[in-house]
């Protein structure tokens, strides 16, 4: 259903939200779940994380979530989706030399979080069935955990991840010595946040560099022009929502904040292509 991580973290805020409707007498619906975002007053972009949270929550029960998408909404139009700070983008090659040191499955774990641009929790909470094909020059990876999950939103684009090229026969042989497994690896994205504090080398980055490096190489590719890819292919591998209407050049507001490297980032975007002929 969710990353171990993202499931706590809103189990948490569900206790927070049923508490506080107790203490006021408020049923614990999503016109109450709206004010007790609106109270808890921490900064707009903590508002619209528990507005989608508790919206998300909602949608799960099958409740009725139109008041916390509405406030969602209504947070972003005031610039709530704009991030205070985020995680520095890690090297491609600081990843791989740390990971090529640790256990096959924390290895494994890392190589397929940079392959497919993934959070570190939705790579950890990975089965050995959701490897739907493994082979030296291919593997094909299935997000959807439980049958439920397929079953609510089976057609949904970013569902599946087809691995090729570079480390992907690495990937292979790790998943060989580490099959099967109900889960990749018991590392949580609290520990490798942890671990890397310890490291000198890795002190300055999080889990979440890990996604964020790997969006990041991705522009610098795009940039240099050594990868040609539609921008929704792009959005549909970091499992973004693809921009409305997309083509080729049409990467999601949430894709284009992951771009560490401002420079690549400006090239990506191809208006280089235009002020030439000016």
């Amino acid at each position: 259903m969710w990353a171990e991580t993202t499931l706590r973290d809103r189990q948490n805020l569900w206790r927070r939200f049923d508490a506080w409707t107790v203490a006021r007498g408020l049923p614990t619906n999503a016109d109450s779940a709206s004010l007790f975002v609106l109270a808890t007053q921490v900064r707009p972009q903590g508002l619209l994380s528990y507005a989608k949270a508790l919206s998300a929550v909602f949608g799960h029960m099958g409740r009725d979530n139109h008041p916390l998408r509405a406030l969602a909404s209504a947070l972003r139009a005031a610039g709530a989706a704009i991030p205070c700070a985020q995680a520095e983008p890690i090297p491609r090659e600081l990843l791989l030399r740390w990971a090529r040191a640790q256990e096959s499955s924390v290895c494994l774990a890392a190589l397929v979080a940079w392959k497919t641009a993934s959070r570190w929790g939705e790579v950890c909470a990975l089965s050995s069935p959701q490897f739907l094909l493994v082979t030296p020059q291919e593997v094909i990876i299935d997000w959807f955990r439980t049958p439920k999950a397929r079953k609510r939103d089976p057609f949904r684009p970013s569902r599946f991840a087809v691995v090729q090229g570079d480390l992907t026969s690495e990937i292979a042989t790790l998943f060989q010595e580490c099959s099967p497994f109900e889960k990749l690896t018991e590392m949580t994205t609290e520990a490798l946040d942890v671990t890397w504090k310890r490291a000198p080398a890795m002190s300055t980055f999080s889990a979440h560099s890990i996604k964020r490096g790997a969006a990041t190489f991705i522009f610098q590719k795009l940039a240099s022009g050594e990868a040609v890819v539609p921008a929704a292919l792009v959005d549909r591998l970091t499992k973004h929502e693809e921009k409305e209407g997309g083509g080729a050049d049409k990467f999601s507001d949430t894709t284009l904040r992951y771009g560490g490297d401002l420079v690549a980032l400006a090239r990506a975007l191809r208006t280089g292509e235009v002020t030439r002929h000016l």
